[in-house]
């Protein structure tokens, strides 16, 4: 059987389990699981970065599957997360994963117009985070004392494309432009010579001075932090899709070098949580896999190599950390939020966004979330 018979097989397993799942899961708005199912941080952490991702899911398999279900849960997540767009301490540069896998998706499937003004108010909060001095976006927030002024992390490119969407509807090209200038900025400081990326870097907010680079949640400072690179591949992948800028497509193809390279030294294992963490360390990171395989999909469109790498991440995944017992909500095992959690073996919603989304492309059927609806030339 082919790599596309294989993928449409699994998708369709996923999609029969996935359909029990999201029935039992109306409400709520997942991040990981106790005993097998999933928790709900639209209780107590409606601001929570990882919050779209359910609904992305359900809009995937909606595409996918036509079933009204999933079409229903996706909305319900989407109207809980007005509650963040309204609470300012609760905006920051994540909302590009909280508003594109829902918002935004909503308005690319029939162009509501409640939808369009949700990813406009996300897309013009996160440009308000841009710096011009240092051309970053700030990650986080403070408490007003501005520790947190000049703090930038690589996980913020893969939030680009809610700007590069926000320019594309709005024919206001601010939106893009502070894209640009902010994936400039990473090219510069973040990726290394080898092409490996840094978690965090610090800038002075006043004068723009780089400062230092930070371990964040890899393993020490100067390590690879495997879900940081990850964002990094996948993201110069969709700016270059979104800006046909050739220097971006070069950082990509320059970060899935090091990664396919650092793949090769872990042949008995997955993705370990750091590509430089001790050997005797077994702790991996199956969301930085399922990741990193959605944008090797893509770069496999110039270079056969990327996609050939790609495909081996996610038979690896799929025969060995996927869960397809219907008992479970989860898909993906063996992931890690960070290289120092006190959690093992845990499960992540977004981990399984990434590979519903790595499968689908694989079969041509994937809903275009983080990439335009029509590629770049």
């Amino acid at each position: 059987m082919n790599e596309q018979a294989l993928a449409k097989e699994t998708m369709d397993l996923i999609e029969k389990k996935l359909s029990l799942v999201a029935e039992r899961s109306r409400g709520i708005i997942p991040y990981t699981t106790n005993d097998g199912r999933f928790d709900d941080t639209s209780k107590n952490s409606i601001c929570w970065w990882t919050n779209g991702f359910f609904g992305g899911m359900m809009w995937q398999l909606y595409h996918y599957s036509g079933k009204e279900l999933y079409r229903e849960l996706a909305l319900d997540i989407e109207e809980k997360l007005d509650q963040n767009l309204m609470l300012p301490w609760g905006m920051d540069h994540d909302s590009g994963f909280k508003w594109l896998p829902t918002a935004v998706a909503h308005y690319k499937t029939d162009g509501s117009e409640q939808s369009f003004n949700r990813g406009i108010l996300a897309a013009e909060n996160l440009a308000g985070r841009f710096n011009p001095q240092g051309s970053f976006i700030r990650a986080w927030n403070d408490s007003g004392d501005g520790s947190r002024a000049g703090t930038a992390i690589i996980d913020c490119m893969m939030n680009l494309p809610l700007l590069y969407w926000a320019s594309e509807v709005t024919n206001d090209p601010r939106f893009s432009q502070i894209a640009i200038r902010h994936a400039d900025m990473a090219e510069k400081y973040f990726i290394r010579e080898n092409g490996s990326a840094i978690h965090i870097g610090v800038f002075d907010p006043n004068s723009g001075e780089f400062l230092h680079s930070e371990g964040g949640q890899g393993y020490a400072t100067g390590s690879s932090w495997t879900r940081g690179q990850a964002w990094a591949l996948y993201g110069f992948t969709l700016s270059a899709i979104h800006t046909g800028k050739p220097e971006h497509l070069e950082t990509a193809k320059k970060v899935a070098d090091n990664f396919i390279l650092q793949m090769t030294k872990w042949p008995e294992m997955g993705i370990p949580v750091d590509f430089d963490q001790p050997h005797d360390c077994k702790r991996e990171d199956s969301s930085a896999a399922a990741i990193a395989a959605c944008g090797l999909i893509e770069l496999g469109k110039y270079d056969i190599k990327y996609h050939e790498a790609a495909v081996k991440l996610l038979e690896f995944l799929c025969e060995n950390r996927l869960s397809l017992d219907d008992n479970t909500d989860y898909l993906l095992w063996n992931c890690a939020d960070s290289f120092w959690s006190n959690r093992e073996q845990m499960t992540l919603i977004y981990a399984d966004y990434f590979l519903i989304e790595a499968l689908l492309k694989l079969i041509d059927k994937d809903f275009p979330i983080f990439k335009p609806k029509k590629e770049a030339k």
